[in-house]
């Protein structure tokens, strides 16, 4: 069967090396522990060839649809953000004409120059043939629901393609206060994939309902990972401790996030967490992602192996909600 996998990432470490250290250091990027087994994740990112391909056949996984790993141009400020984003993209497309059958992008945007992040969409998409954007996360302390991006949300909507809210570590005040004061590991781990990416993505979803950027872009389309985020366990406790405070909105939170958001298995290889999506999102909006490389395309296989779903909607988990929602071509 064919298998989409949709965050899946890499990097440019020739465009790494021009970030400021200390921004990188600011915005909490920390040294990861490898895997005693090897092999490092972060020496599988640049890495968009051969090797990459082998491990997809033998996952089966057909296409990969590859995003920026940050540290990334999102941490840049002005004209050099903006050109480091256009060189990643442009990286990222000819990797993608390389093997057209196999490989789709999301583009980068330089987010600290919110007024370039349109154009560099459009070019994406029109030009390079992208099939969307990914956000890691706020930048400098701003969510998507900040005025500064109402031109990018519009062009999104008006390009007609989705945009992947991916999880980034919360920023320094919430670090500080939330996760200081335990052992590094500790520290890295729990603001970062054991916790604080998840619910730093799930409140900026929901910012972006509360604030009223759903209602005011209705047939804009967010993607976001790690089976939901959390939120499918809390949206009937959202909804109902919610009713009383949200008379500016046009739909209850939990409506607007069912209208206009789909999820993606990334990382998450377990069945409660898929059951739960399932019980609240229903089939149509969950994709399979597997995280590569920080996730082994043998565990998203295995995950696959192990599931029971009626063949009809294996196939839209594998390949159809994706080939849908991105116009992919078999």
């Amino acid at each position: 069967m064919r298998v989409v996998a949709l965050e899946e990432h890499f990097a440019v470490p020739a465009l790494v090396k021009r970030i400021n250290p200390d921004a990188i250091s600011r915005r909490g990027f920390r040294p990861r522990n490898a895997p005693a087994g090897g092999p490092n994740p972060l020496e599988l990112l640049d890495e968009i060839g051969e090797r990459r391909l082998k491990s997809m056949d033998e996952a089966g996984i057909t296409t990969q649809v590859l995003s920026g790993s940050g540290p990334g141009p999102d941490l840049v400020p002005g004209a050099d953000g903006v050109a480091m984003a256009r060189e990643m993209n442009d990286h990222l497309a000819e990797a993608v004409a390389r093997h057209p059958d196999r490989f789709a992008g999301f583009a980068v945007l330089p987010m600290q120059s919110a007024d370039a992040c349109a154009a560099e969409l459009i070019r994406s998409v029109k030009e390079l043939r992208f099939v969307g954007a990914l956000i890691n996360g706020t930048t400098e302390g701003r969510f998507l629901d900040h005025p500064s991006y109402d031109d990018l949300l519009a062009a999104i909507v008006e390009l007609d393609v989705p945009i992947y809210i991916h999880p980034h570590l919360p920023p320094e005040p919430v670090r500080q206060a939330y996760y200081s004061d335990l052992q590094p590991g500790a520290c890295r781990v729990l603001e970062s994939a054991a916790w604080g990416w998840h619910s730093e993505t799930a409140i900026h979803l929901l910012r972006m309902v509360l604030a009223g950027t759903l209602d005011r872009h209705p047939r804009l389309r967010l993607i976001i990972g790690h089976m939901g985020e959390m939120l499918p366990v809390m949206l009937a406790r959202i909804d109902e401790v919610s009713a009383l405070d949200i008379a500016h909105l046009q739909r209850p939170i939990g409506r607007a996030i069912l209208d206009q958001v789909w999820l993606t298995t990334s990382g998450i290889f377990s069945e409660p967490p898929l059951l739960a999506a399932l019980l609240t999102f229903g089939i149509d909006r969950i994709m399979f992602s597997v995280d590569y490389p920080y996730a082994p395309n043998a565990k998203g296989r295995a995950f696959l192996n192990r599931i029971s779903l009626a063949p009809a909607d294996m196939a839209k988990l594998t390949h159809g909600n994706a080939d849908a929602l991105l116009k992919l071509k078999a």
